[in-house]
């Protein structure tokens, strides 16, 4: 019989929902961004910190934190389960029994598995016992995770720990789609109000009074001020039934007449809800009293969802919050909060400027990509883990679309907002093209073909009367001047790749007047491409003849392919030395499209000098964009010069969809299995395989962002970015077994019936 494999099991050690607690939202915040990015072949189980509550009945173990002999038991039965390869312990003194909670060394001390720790609070200056239970803890685990580099210093200066062993990964932060507070307050009825805020369980370490005693000089100048407090009270504070500190609370506004711009949601609040409530703040208020609290959740929440924020100084704010970003005060000083806050409200521009800079931080600590390092550190310490492999992401088409007008498909977005004044391109429109027209084989939804209407409308409006295109039209759809002043060849090839590509879809229930006006848009063009001498778009017009030869095969056709392909064979000849097997002297954007475009031409004329060019120059390129089994974009800040030391950073994102599309030929013509590897390290690029760690698409709008840099990623998602991302994803999704046999099946039934043999045809 055929055993089933099972998933590698990771074991969290912490409190967990419904416990409300800090730690307990941290925990689930952080299983569920490893199952989003790992769920196929991880599993996350939960050991749950208990208390006197019976605790989530979901959860694989539980541990009563004040049984001593519970940690030892519990520690015997995560033993017996041999698909758990890890156990990641949340660390806060006060989660466990003993003094110090060294009722945890007995768990330890029972425990045969790998053990990770995330340390929640990293006390300095520690008495003697504290920092030998610490040290101790330690010497149990090679992966210590920190959330700042404060506490990362402590362990080492205070502690003395290995360095080598911590791991500092920042505080997750939910990705949101970029909002202005103006629109999110009209969703929740506030647009008429200027919004403070602050969430989290309230208890006295939240010194929240800080924030009411700032509010009448606030008021004095701002009467239409409301200061939300977010959040129910945490059961500590609530003695006999009794919510002390609310109540203490609600006294300070009463004695300050502060009713009219107080109001407490006194509610456990989603996190959608939650997320709402941020994005519709003008200024967030941080105003905890506790100076060694490491991090804090709710201040990197307020970050992500782009608030501006006056913060009380603990090491998680002086760390993180920028004069870019926010204004710190000193601990409980009334004064400072509104002083702050005053310039923050007095200045809108300030504030945008603090919004758009918070939220561009943020993303790069998204829970997502938190989740990659997580797994990238546990692989260090659990052999079982070294072949996991990550989800694909939804397929989601909602940023093409909302980037699409009557025109066309706008050319650049401010972070996820279409940007209009940025006007329309043939490049964008014909890429576009191709995306929908992918999407619709998968799925065969109706509505993409409105979209292929309005693309293939813009590139028509494009087209001139002798053939050729331009490129620019302006938000009014008028033809800018700059037209006339910058080589277009490129564009002119990319239409001929797109309208082929859309001609190969005759067989599926097009309307015969989109069919039809492709058809004349590219014959009208054909007549144009002898004159062409830039190599790719020679290439680019080489893959849209072969998709047109593919559905309508001529002798006449096929000469015009052969011919293209020996301009550029012609460029190899001259070129290409026994260790530089290249078309030109330098590799700069596009490069896989040359390979991809002789291997086609192969195919349609079967010309064995254009196939050894195709492998050559394909094995060559390979050589330098995958390094140690990872995927490395050719920089587009100098390019890689032959004979020179490549350049580094300047990834863009339309590099890893064109690589795939030609490793995608080269597999389905050859049948050999690295070329199949290779793709899949191109597509594991926008999953988080960088040097930054850092997914490249947006899971909340399906677009994709503009660039990697060095440090950072180019957060706006337009057009050019997106559209090559989702044909990259719609790719991948065809080497999905569950999914391969409908796109597959009906593209070998379609060559079967034109009785093409010879040709394989392209994907983008």
């Amino acid at each position: 019989m055929k055993t089933v494999a099972t998933k590698s099991k990771i074991v969290f050690l912490s409190t967990y929902p419904p416990t409300q607690c800090g730690i307990a939202t941290f925990t689930q915040d952080t299983i569920n961004a490893i199952n989003k990015i790992y769920g196929k072949s991880i599993t996350c189980e939960i050991c749950e910190i208990t208390f006197n509550e019976l605790g989530n009945l979901d959860s694989a173990y539980h541990l009563q934190s004040k049984d001593k002999d519970a940690y030892k038991k519990v520690a015997a039965l995560i033993n017996e389960d041999d698909d758990v390869k890890l156990v990641h312990i949340q660390h806060e003194f006060g989660l466990y029994g003993g003094h110090y909670g060294d009722y945890l060394i007995n768990f330890l001390n029972e425990i045969k598995k790998p053990i990770a720790f995330t340390f929640h609070s990293v006390i300095p200056n520690p008495d003697q016992e504290m920092k030998a239970l610490v040290q101790l803890l330690c010497t149990f685990s090679k992966a210590i995770f920190v959330m700042t580099k404060k506490s990362k210093k402590i362990l080492l200066q205070d502690y003395n720990i290995d360095e080598s062993n911590i791991a500092f990964v920042p505080h997750g932060t939910h990705l949101v789609d970029y909002e202005t507070s103006e629109n999110a307050k009209t969703k929740l009825d506030l647009q008429d109000r200027l919004i403070l805020s602050t969430f989290g369980l309230l208890g006295q370490g939240k010194s929240v009074e800080t924030g009411l005693k700032a509010l009448p000089k606030i008021v004095e100048k701002f009467p239409n001020v409301l200061y939300l407090i977010l959040g129910k009270t945490h059961p500590n504070t609530i003695i006999d039934d009794v919510d002390v500190y609310r109540n203490s609370l609600i006294e300070i506004v009463e004695e300050l007449n502060l009713q009219n711009n107080v109001r407490f949601v006194n509610e456990y609040i989603e996190v959608n809800q939650l997320l709402d409530y941020l994005k519709a703040t003008d200024v967030y208020l941080f105003t905890s009293k506790d100076p060694n609290q490491a991090v804090s959740g709710t201040f990197s929440y307020a970050m992500s969802c782009s608030c501006p924020i006056v913060a009380s100084k603990i090491p998680h704010t002086l760390e993180s919050l920028t004069s870019d970003i926010g204004i710190l005060a000193d601990i409980q000083n009334v004064d400072q909060f509104a002083t702050a806050t005053l310039k923050l409200l007095s200045n809108p521009e300030l504030r945008t400027s603090m919004a758009l800079n918070a939220y561009a931080k943020t993303t790069k600590t998204s829970w997502e990509n938190t989740a990659i390092k997580h797994i990238n550190a546990y692989q260090k310490i659990a052999v079982d883990l070294d072949l996991i492999s990550m989800n694909y992401p939804e397929i989601k088409m909602d940023h093409q679309k909302a980037m699409t007008t009557n025109i066309g498909m706008i050319q650049f977005s401010k972070i996820s907002e279409p940007d209009l004044d940025s006007g329309y391109t043939l490049d964008d429109n014909a890429r576009a093209l191709i995306s929908i027209c992918k999407h619709y084989q998968l799925t065969e939804d109706a509505s993409d073909i409105e979209y292929m209407k309005t693309y293939l409308n813009f590139m028509i409006r494009c087209q001139l009367p002798d053939g050729n295109f331009i490129n620019y039209v302006d938000q009014f759809n008028v033809v800018e001047p700059r037209n006339n002043d910058e080589n277009l060849e490129d564009s002119n090839g990319r239409a001929i790749w797109a309208l082929g590509y859309l001609l190969t879809l005759n067989q599926y229930a097009l309307p015969y007047s989109l069919i039809y006006k492709a058809n004349l848009c590219i014959n009208k063009s054909i007549d144009t491409l002898k004159n062409l001498s830039s190599p790719r778009a020679i290439c680019f017009s080489i893959k849209g003849l072969c998709y047109l030869h593919s559905y309508m095969p001529t002798i006449t056709l096929k000469d015009i392919i052969d011919e293209l392909s020996e301009k550029v064979k012609r460029l190899y000849k001259v070129t290409s030395t026994p260790n530089w097997n290249w078309f030109e002297n330098k590799l700069t954007y596009a490069n896989s499209v040359l390979p991809e475009a002789l291997l086609a031409s192969y195919l349609v004329t079967g010309k064995e000098s254009t196939k050894t060019i195709a492998i050559a120059s394909m094995d060559f390129l390979i050589s330098k964009m995958f390094v140690d089994d990872t995927f490395k974009i050719i920089s587009n800040k100098g390019w890689h010069q032959k004979g020179a030391i490549p350049h580094q950073y300047g990834e863009q994102p339309i590099e890893a969809c064109y690589m795939m599309n030609a490793l995608d030929l080269f597999y389905k013509s050859f049948g050999d299995t690295f070329y199949k590897s290779y793709l899949q390290l191109a597509f594991d690029w926008y999953l988080g395989k960088n040097h930054l760690n850092h997914i490249m698409y947006n899971p909340i709008t399906g677009g994709c962002y503009d660039g990697l840099e060095k440090e950072n990623v180019n957060l706006n998602q337009g057009a050019e970015s997106t559209v090559c991302y989702l044909s990259a994803r719609l790719l991948a999704e065809t080497y999905v077994e569950k999914k391969k046999n409908n796109y597959v099946s009906r593209l070998k039934s379609f060559q079967s019936s034109k009785k093409i043999a010879s040709f394989v045809p392209i994907t983008i």
